[in-house]
């Protein structure tokens, strides 16, 4: 009996996100009376780190090179076998979405995807999950012999309990793959959106792609990642990966600040869990404002370079 974390390392490093996942896989252990046992899979930096959060075991299995569903699927599945884990837990991320389901139907087990709270084992298993959009909590029993769970970003922070530990080689079978891959291109320089904690997002209201400097400006200041409503990438102004809603990327940072948006649904569905919601818009009935935290009635381009100023003002007095 033990828990198993597959620690995901895209470019060989370990984010944010996988550490908090460690951190909610060690709680479960805890909480169970068992071990967390961490997995790696491919070319990982400082795997040895994740002990520090409380994984007594990091095991990891070489000769990987590109991440496919099947292949990564089949050597969890072995891990579970060799290391004797009922409870296996990954990261909510689209690696991690791709894989719940396949590991479930593997092995015959339980699962549930997007978990934001520690399980309860007082009596039985229990995890919840938001549901319709974040309007409403649902709480899963899961009775399966093994049980499979995805852990949403910044649902739990990462926190140190131990200290680093050597990494273990795992001698697995490692099926061919399917997949050719030809090229990668990823976003350097910034914070994927869905690890990030503060976020400068903006929409229509900028009047076109020209006026993006502020939005800039602003997220520079403050240490923020940028992003968009879908509208403002349907038409170009900025990369689909910026696209934040429903129908693009789900975000739960610690502070959302919205510019020009109008907070439709399909919107708000994939921001509405953020911790402290932050709204601008010159439309005392844009819908947005009933969900925020605190909202400013004004003009963006009067507003934005009010608090750019207010930022750089503070932060030369504090640093």
């Amino acid at each position: 009996m033990s828990v198993l974390v597959f620690a995901e390392s895209p470019g060989g490093k370990i984010k944010k996100a996988v550490l908090e996942t460690v951190t909610y896989a060690a709680k479960t252990a805890a909480a169970l009376g068992t071990d967390c046992i961490a997995l790696t899979i491919g070319n990982t930096t400082d795997a040895g780190q994740l002990g520090k959060y409380g994984a007594s075991k990091v095991y990891n299995v070489a000769g990987v090179s590109h991440f496919d569903s099947q292949m990564f699927t089949s050597i969890i599945a072995e891990a579970v076998q060799k290391t004797g884990a009922d409870v296996v837990i990954l990261t909510h991320s689209s690696s991690g979405k791709s894989l719940t389901g396949r590991l479930a139907a593997r092995l015959n087990a339980g699962c549930v995807s997007g978990v934001n709270s520690l399980p309860d084992v007082s009596g039985g298993f229990k995890v919840k999950k938001n549901v319709f959009s974040g309007k409403a909590i649902a709480q899963y029993e899961i009775n399966s012999p093994v049980k499979v769970l995805s852990v949403m970003g910044n649902s739990i922070p990462p926190e140190e309990s131990g200290a680093a530990v050597e990494v273990e080689a795992m001698d697995t079978a490692i099926p061919a793959s399917s997949i050719t891959v030809k090229e990668v291109k990823t976003v350097d320089g910034v914070v994927p959106l869905p690890e990030a904690e503060l976020v400068v997002s903006a929409g229509r209201g900028m009047k076109g792609p020209e006026n993006w400097g502020i939005i800039e400006e602003l997220a520079n200041v403050l240490g923020a990642t940028t992003a968009s409503s879908r509208p403002v990438a349907d038409m170009g102004w900025r990369p689909h990966h910026e696209h934040v809603g429903q129908t693009g990327v789900a975000i739960r940072p610690n502070l959302y600040i919205a510019i020009g948006i109008s907070g439709a649904i399909q919107h708000l569905a994939g921001v509405n869990s953020s911790k402290v919601i932050v709204v601008i818009n010159k439309d005392p009935e844009a819908p947005f404002f009933k969900a925020a935290d605190y909202g400013v009635q004004g003009d963006l381009f009067d507003v934005v370079p009010r608090l750019i100023e207010s930022f750089k003002k503070y932060k030369a007095a504090n640093n």
